[in-house]
């Protein structure tokens, strides 16, 4: 889940304060102003130079230009000021920030740009010097796609180790730079924070990066003025259409990512022969990037026409699998993962061939996994296994595909367990997949239990309803679903799910996966699904003892 920055109503993450690299590249406003493709405002100063660039007021340092950018409720040219007495020594906004500035704004020179949030990737590479031409950048890898994100970085993350490297990780969970792990509030930061993080990653020798590209990234302009050495396309399903409004939108928007000006190299899944987002990425990243310098994978038969590298060979391998991976030359690969769910193989399969796509050697790599078994890290809130008899898993699936595939991995696999889900939609967020989700649990599960996500500023009642209706929907017309019941508060849905299953059942509960917190009505409550899963698993073996 991914939301628009949204300036002066909540503080950012350590990584905005605490995480920027020792030596940045002092500018001057008009090399600043040029980058902008604006100008100092009329009889502005000449201003110090900038040593930083910050979004957020309250996160502002000595020598940062503060970007004054409009928000969802307010501009941030209102809290210039603050930015000021936190130290920033200039401001960049558009023509709607200059008119509240005039007259009531702080005195800093302002450089006005057309569009001031296209600028600031511009301006913070060149203040920050992330990715200079010396050859000591890390080699950057870029995954996008609607599933799949977090754990393809954590796998890449894994296996660039185990091949020897300095590791870092930007995404959904956290943000590693080496061993120093920061708590992450947005899939992709903004691109003040991504490029001083790449910058400092330079500085503390670190190798290789890993970092997750939501389609919020892109159209927000998080990721401007970095360029990768390889970026994936894990698929495309319906999400994010509250933002995009249509997939065809939201496609485009994700395609940005495999263009010249993005990438260097791409590696691009295509899930089946129905899958025409995944062959429109691979055809539009061969177009814009050369044949030669992406790999498109077949993951089943007929998949594509003309793949590159083809998936064979699957099978379980405990709770996860085993696959082989096959290049039309005849090259191959023997991979595995301890995760369960066939998508899990879909995400290592992607990790492994854009290590590889990158110009690691084969045989490294295939000792590496061999000796290591990079595949099987715990990736936290994805597909999380809490407790056996019954199962107990928590997932990030928070969209209809994802949904179904965490239902599909939770399948007891002697067909004679139940499965019980518990689920609910996030508020202030695309409507029309909440009834969608409702149809998919009840088709694919025996027990469904609606509740709340995040539900934000909405009502969370009518949220539930409308996931509700869809699942009844589909109960009526004869899906799996035995029963379907609305419980609320979270804690208390899961307990019941808990309390109602059997040794022998799948429980899964889905939707929040690492998230620690719940936003009502913009209130933050503590509230951790594993935690909860956990405390009513205790609770029901204890019963049981104590029914003996």
């Amino acid at each position: 889940m991914d939301a628009t920055a949204q300036q002066g109503t909540a503080p950012q993450g350590q990584d905005a304060q605490t995480l920027r690299p020792a030596r940045p590249r002092p500018l001057g406003l008009a090399e600043v102003a040029r980058l902008a493709g604006g100008s100092p405002a009329p009889g502005a100063a000449p201003g110090p130079e900038i040593t930083g660039v910050s979004l957020d007021s309250r996160a502002a340092r000595p020598g940062d230009l503060y970007a004054a950018l409009p928000g969802a409720r307010v501009h941030g040219a209102r809290f210039a000021a603050d930015a000021r007495r936190a130290g920033a020594v200039a401001v960049l906004t558009d023509a709607e920030g200059q008119a509240l500035l005039e007259g009531s704004g702080p005195d800093l020179p302002v450089v006005v740009s057309p569009d001031p949030r296209r600028a600031v990737g511009a301006i913070a590479a060149r203040v920050y010097g992330s990715q200079p031409q010396d050859g000591t950048a890390p080699t950057l890898f870029a995954v996008t796609g609607t599933n799949g994100k977090t754990t393809t970085t954590y796998f890449t993350n894994s296996l660039l180790r185990a091949l020897g490297h300095r590791t870092g990780l930007i995404g959904t969970i956290e943000i590693l730079a080496g061993e120093e792990s920061i708590p992450s509030r947005l899939t992709t930061p903004e691109a003040p924070h991504v490029h001083s993080l790449l910058a400092l990653m330079r500085e503390r020798g670190i190798t290789a990066a890993s970092m997750e590209v939501s389609s919020h990234a892109l159209e927000f302009h998080r990721v401007d003025g970095v360029r990768y050495d390889v970026a994936g396309f894990t698929n495309l399903t319906q999400d994010h259409l509250d933002l995009h409004g249509s997939m065809e939108e939201y496609f485009a928007v994700k395609a940005q990512l495999f263009t010249p000006e993005r990438t260097r190299r791409a590696v691009v899944l295509v899930q089946d022969a129905d899958d025409a987002w995944g062959r429109r990425a691979a055809e539009h990243a061969r177009r814009e990037l050369g044949a030669e310098s992406v790999a498109a994978v077949a993951l089943t038969p007929g998949a594509l026409p003309d793949p590159d590298w083809t998936l064979a060979d699957v099978a379980r391998r405990g709770v996860g699998h085993s696959f082989v991976l096959r290049h039309r030359d005849g090259r191959s690969l023997r991979v595995s993962t301890g995760l369960p769910g066939d998508f899990n193989v879909a995400n290592a399969a992607l990790a492994v061939l854009m290590v590889v796509a990158s110009g690691a050697d084969l045989d490294a790599v295939q000792r590496a996994l061999d000796e290591t078994d990079p595949l099987t890290t715990d990736v936290p809130g994805r597909m999380q296994l809490i407790g056996t008899e019954p199962t107990a898993v928590v997932d990030f699936a928070h969209n209809p595909d994802a949904l179904r595939r965490a239902l599909a991995a939770v399948e007891p696999p002697e067909g004679d367990g139940r499965v019980i889900v518990v689920f609910g939609a996030t508020g202030e967020r695309d409507r029309t997949k909440r009834p969608v989700m409702g149809e998919i649990a009840a088709r694919h599960a025996d027990v469904v239990v609606v509740t709340d996500d995040d539900p934000h500023d909405e009502e969370p009642a009518g949220i539930r309803e409308e996931v509700a209706a869809g699942a009844r929907a589909a109960q009526a017309a004869g899906a799996r679903a035995a029963e379907v019941l609305v419980v609320a508060p979270r804690a208390e849905a899961i307990r019941a799910a808990v309390a109602m299953a059997r040794p022998g059942d799948s429980v899964l509960v889905a939707g929040r996966g690492h998230e620690t917190v719940q936003e009502i009505r913009g209130v933050d409550h503590p509230l951790d699904d594993r935690e909860e899963l956990r405390a009513a698993l205790a609770d029901a073996q204890q019963g049981r003892w104590e029914d003996r």
